[in-house]
């Protein structure tokens, strides 16, 4: 088969897939799907983000686990995950506590949904990544140093 037409057909698929999920109502145009709180991620300082959350106080926790290398080769992609193990948990942050802006990340969980994310952050420093998780009204953290020998940010 030509590899043109083959490519024409398959263009076409998807096209139609998109047009028939636009119709039925499962994509709209113009809706967001996740909600930006520009107080706690434009905040310098990791206490005034929590504020701009709203977790001024967070109680530190032995049930959340967070996942990270203790020696980061690469600062701008350094892995990270979040476990918490904390019922009803609605919702975990990442924090760099040396970044400018020090809120990396931050999670909404759905009802019942797992308490885990995962994902990679960037790191101009050495310094201490801080998960924030909210459960049943109450905020709680932990934290874990991370070194970094080539800076993410700029170094």
């Amino acid at each position: 088969m030509n590899a043109l037409r083959r490519n024409v057909l398959k263009s076409a698929g998807m096209a139609s897939v998109v047009a028939m999920a636009a119709t039925a109502g499962l994509l709209k145009s113009g809706s967001a799907f996740a909600a930006w709180n520009a107080t706690a991620f434009d905040a310098k300082s990791v206490p005034d983000a929590l504020k701009g959350m709203g977790a001024a106080t967070p109680v530190e926790s032995k049930n959340i686990s967070i996942k990270a290398p203790d020696i980061a080769e690469n600062g701008a992609v350094v892995p990270v995950e979040v476990t918490s193990s904390i019922a009803g948990t609605t919702g975990i942050a990442i924090f760099a506590e040396k970044n400018a802006t020090p809120l990396i990340a931050s999670f909404t969980m759905s009802n019942g949904a797992e308490g885990y994310v995962s994902t990679r952050i960037k790191m101009g420093q050495t310094a201490m990544v801080r998960a924030v998780v909210t459960a049943g009204g109450k905020t709680y953290t932990a934290a874990k140093e991370v070194k970094v020998t080539i800076g993410g940010c700029g170094g």
